[in-house]
């Protein structure tokens, strides 16, 4: 029995191996097919959010009331918008990001900020609805640098949480000048993880070699396939830490009112015991303050849309397959 799940261990090495070339196969063929044909994959996109509240509310009541309340309705809200006519309001832009491992929503998020930065003034607002477990942490640093963008702008920066912002999400949040969260979202995780399987004895039992040079001592600390040294540990160990110090320093920058080292264990909270640690600012839902805000102010919900190429697509899968079998250098 145990033979048979080495056997099935080693189909599916191979197979994954022999899948990751084709791609990269089909990736360089797509390539070559498609040069010189570059051009702009994404767009803009921009909603009002005022006036789909207002078509929801107004869609809504025509079931509910009656013609004639209805009609009395529409012509109170007429004279009432001719009534604030003159009056400016400021404006809020909404942003989204949904994260995976690879912050992948980061190549989007940068071109949106862009947008907003290129009319949005001190008076104005943007809000960043927030989910992420988190993930690579070179990936979510570029994620946390573009939030901060807004914040070198002097731009109010609000951001919510209505489930999850962990780790790498976390490091996004933290940028925030205030962060709202609600009650159940999960928040904290400020630790930093590396994993990774090790076939070394296998493949001696199966008399495979494995074969791995490098130049510079430390240029691959630990490995799947060849022997991992306590050297190696302890030196990917010390870059961890590195890492978790750099971490909670960029945390600190923003939240100083974060007793730091009582929070970054690596635990995570709930929402109502995460405003207890000072880790978010306020129990409320992204479609609760949204709705507020319309009251008193244009909501613009800004979207950089793309439309991915095969080569593109063939590319991403690779990049799955390969991260996979090699796993991440390191993951907040």
């Amino acid at each position: 029995m145990l033979d048979a799940f080495i056997q099935l261990g080693l189909f599916t090495t191979k197979a994954i191996i022999i899948v990751t070339l084709i791609l990269i196969l089909l990736v360089g063929i797509v390539a070559i097919l498609s040069k010189g044909k570059a051009k702009l994959q994404g767009r803009i996109s921009i909603k009002n959010l005022n006036e789909k509240y207002n078509e929801t509310k107004e869609a809504l009541l025509a079931e509910i009331l009656s013609k004639e309340e209805l009609k009395k309705f529409l012509k109170e809200k007429k004279a009432l918008q001719k009534s604030k006519t003159n009056i400016t309001k400021n404006t809020v832009f909404v942003l989204n990001f949904n994260g995976d491992m690879r912050a992948s929503a980061v190549n989007s998020l940068r071109e949106e900020v862009t947008a907003v930065l290129s009319i949005a003034k001190p008076t104005d607002e943007v809000i960043i609805r927030l989910e992420s477990p988190g993930g690579m942490v070179h990936a979510y640093g570029l994620a946390a640098a573009q939030l901060n963008r807004i914040r070198e702008k002097n731009i109010p920066l609000i951001v919510a949480v209505d489930k999850v912002a962990a780790s790498g999400g976390y490091l996004m949040a933290s940028v925030a000048n205030k962060i709202l969260a609600a009650p159940f979202a999960i928040i904290g995780s400020i630790g930093v993880i590396v994993q990774l399987p090790n076939f070394s004895r296998l493949l001696k039992e199966k008399h495979i070699d494995f074969e791995q040079l490098t130049a510079g001592n430390y240029k691959r600390t630990l490995t799947m396939f060849g022997h991992n040294t306590e050297e190696g540990r302890e030196k990917l160990k010390e870059e961890i830490n590195e890492i978790h110090q750099l971490f909670k320093n960029a945390i600190q920058v923003n939240r100083a009112q974060i007793d730091i080292e009582k929070v970054a264990t690596g635990e995570h909270w709930l929402g109502t015991q995460a405003v207890e640690l000072n880790l978010v600012d306020e129990i409320k839902t992204s479609d609760d303050y949204l709705i507020t805000k319309a009251e008193t102010a244009n909501l613009f919900e800004i979207t950089y849309e793309t439309k991915k190429s095969l080569g593109q697509k063939l590319t991403a899968t690779a990049n799955l397959v390969r991260h996979a079998l090699v796993g991440s250098p390191y993951s907040l």
